[in-house]
């Protein structure tokens, strides 16, 4: 089986920045696509940010975040981070990692694993 823990959310005030962690364990060298998804109250969950799939570098990113997060991942860690700066009020809610074995990695891909969510939230 798989474990996803993500870390490093918060608090902070518009313009800022923070670095979601997702770290990986278990079976996972069959995982080749990771996704951040997010939900906020009263909201229907969205993609974020994917990184992986046939090509294992490659990115996708929801257009609200575009220019402002990044998706990078550390195989030796088995660990993918969300760079996420120049945060607004609307980017408050529940980040959720998740990991699927799909070598198509689009936020449409049939995720196996999530992660229990780790809350950000930003003030004005």
């Amino acid at each position: 089986d798989v474990q996803l823990v993500e870390s490093g959310g918060g608090s902070v005030q518009a313009g800022g920045s923070l670095r979601l962690s997702c770290a990986s364990s278990g079976n996972t060298y069959n995982l080749h696509c990771f996704g951040w998804f997010r939900q906020a109250p009263g909201k229907e969950r969205e993609g974020v940010a994917t990184i992986g799939g046939a090509d294992p570098q490659s990115t996708k990113y929801a257009d609200s975040v575009k220019e402002r997060f990044t998706v990078s991942k550390d195989n030796a860690q088995n660990t993918v981070y969300l760079q996420m700066n120049s945060l607004k009020p609307e980017d408050t809610a529940m980040y959720y990692c998740a990991a699927g074995s799909s070598w198509s990695c689009t936020f449409k891909t049939a995720f196996n694993y999530w992660g229990q969510g780790t809350q950000v939230t930003v003030s004005s």
